[in-house]
């Protein structure tokens, strides 16, 4: 009998449990994944908590993804690299092991077809998420990324960090708000909330000029999930660019939590149906 779970605060959004569920379904796994809200105060208690109540794992989501490190007694080279934790596997002897798999789940969603190396690359965002996607791309071998932030002088950490990780990377900084012309960068990620549903939902990181100015080849990369179809992705889709929707990351990233915790791979599309239908209900 797997204990599986979610922390972090707030929670009322999150799809999680639908889409683990039918995860360990799919594999004839028996188990139970609850969604334990927990504001930051709360986090020794609810590692506590975990511990004692024989938890197998848990997945970790914003604020708790840097915070919940203090408590881990080992990590993976994601995990180190991204500078925050995404998944935790609680080991019999009730040692806690870390790992981010939203790296993986960023690369999974890329289709192999879309070769990146030695191109450009533009991340609109800096945070944690930003991270994840900027490792992602450097390991499927861009040579440039370019970071669009709302404060150079707050990113110029996470920019010197990403840059002692890959030094074959070229990584320059912008203020966001000075976007311009995005025609030599071969793929967009926004992985900042901007369009998400509950935060500025009808807006987009670009303006429809921004996008009209890409190349046709040029791949945008939308994490927010929920929409499913964000106003960036419909103004890309509009101006027939290929897309990528943060659902496929999502569901990639929690076969691989899955994979951690069981030993199993579930099946991806029924996982995919399961977020679908409990983001219809949302």
């Amino acid at each position: 009998m797997f204990k599986l779970g979610i922390i972090g605060y707030p929670l009322g959004h999150s799809i999680s449990a639908a889409i683990h569920n039918a995860a360990m379904k799919s594999t004839d796994v028996e188990g139970v994944y609850d969604v334990l809200e927990t504001p930051p105060e709360d986090l020794i208690s609810r590692i506590k908590f975990l511990k004692t109540q024989n938890y197998t794992g848990f997945n970790v989501t914003i604020p708790l993804k840097v915070p919940v490190s203090l408590f881990l007694d080992e990590i993976d080279d994601y995990a180190n690299i991204a500078g925050c934790v995404n998944t935790v596997k609680i080991n019999a002897d009730k040692t806690l092991f870390g790992y981010n798999t939203d790296i993986y789940g960023f690369k999974m969603a890329i289709p192999l077809e879309y070769n990146l190396k030695n191109k450009n690359a533009s991340i609109l965002g800096t945070g944690g998420a930003a991270r994840a996607a900027a490792v992602g791309l450097a390991e499927l071998g861009v040579s440039e990324i370019d970071m669009y932030t709302r404060n150079i002088i707050n990113a110029s950490q996470t920019i010197n960090y990403l840059r002692a990780q890959f030094p074959d990377v070229k990584f320059t900084a912008y203020q966001i708000q000075n976007i311009r012309d995005l025609s030599h960068t071969a793929i967009v990620v926004n992985s900042t909330p901007i369009g998400m549903r509950g935060y500025m939902m009808n807006e987009s990181p670009l303006e429809e000029s921004d996008i009209k100015k890409l190349n046709p080849e040029t791949i945008v990369y939308d994490i927010v999930y929920n929409p499913t179809k964000t106003k960036l992705i419909s103004m890309a889709q509009k101006h027939g660019l290929k897309t990528i929707g943060g659902l496929d990351m999502l569901i990639m990233q929690a076969q691989r939590a899955q994979i951690i915790w069981t030993g199993r791979t579930p099946d991806a599309n029924v996982m995919k149906i399961a977020a679908l239908e409990a983001l219809s209900d949302v």
